[in-house]
């Protein structure tokens, strides 16, 4: 894989790599957090703890480190958990085409966002579950693809964070 613009990369819908994180706190509860209404994408919509991708040459783990610091100011220890691939077309002509690697951490201490209007929130994955079939629009398309479709391999997450 080569290296471009992000926007450029979702717009053409080309694979890219790209990380998404669960943190777990010591309830087996999942941080979720909302997206900034302005993002290019998906703005507004919940998803996971963190996700992101890679700058070039940067290891997928090293990234996923650096931005669930930059966005939520928490360092805590981080290990792999499975690979998951999707695509979809999202808003603005935007395309995700990800081959993702998702990394768990457990969440010692509260999270200290960037940003003001974020508002993380801990939900378990029955509740993320439920909220998804009540609420289908409220959530990003990764979120969802990640609780249809590979909710054992969370479970274990969660397991192992515990």
């Amino acid at each position: 894989m080569g290296a471009a613009p992000k926007q450029a990369i979702h717009l053409q819908g080309q694979l890219h790599r790209a990380f998404s994180i669960f943190m777990v706190d010591q309830r087996g509860r999942i941080l979720l957090q909302q997206r900034n209404p302005r993002k290019y994408h998906s703005g507004g919509l919940w998803a996971n703890s963190c996700c992101g991708h890679p700058r070039p040459g940067e290891r997928t783990v090293t990234a996923a480190r650096r931005r669930l610091n930059e966005e939520l100011g928490v360092a805590d220890p981080l290990s792999f958990g499975f690979f998951a691939r999707y695509r979809a077309d999202l808003d603005h002509g935007m395309k995700e085409n990800e081959s993702s690697m998702s990394i768990s951490g457990a969440c010692t201490r509260r999270p200290s966002p960037i940003r003001r209007d974020c508002q993380p929130r801990f939900a378990s994955l029955a509740e993320i579950g439920r909220r998804i079939k009540r609420e289908p629009k409220s959530f990003t398309y990764w979120m969802k693809h990640y609780i249809q479709n590979h909710h054992a391999e969370i479970a274990r997450h969660i397991r192992a964070q515990r």
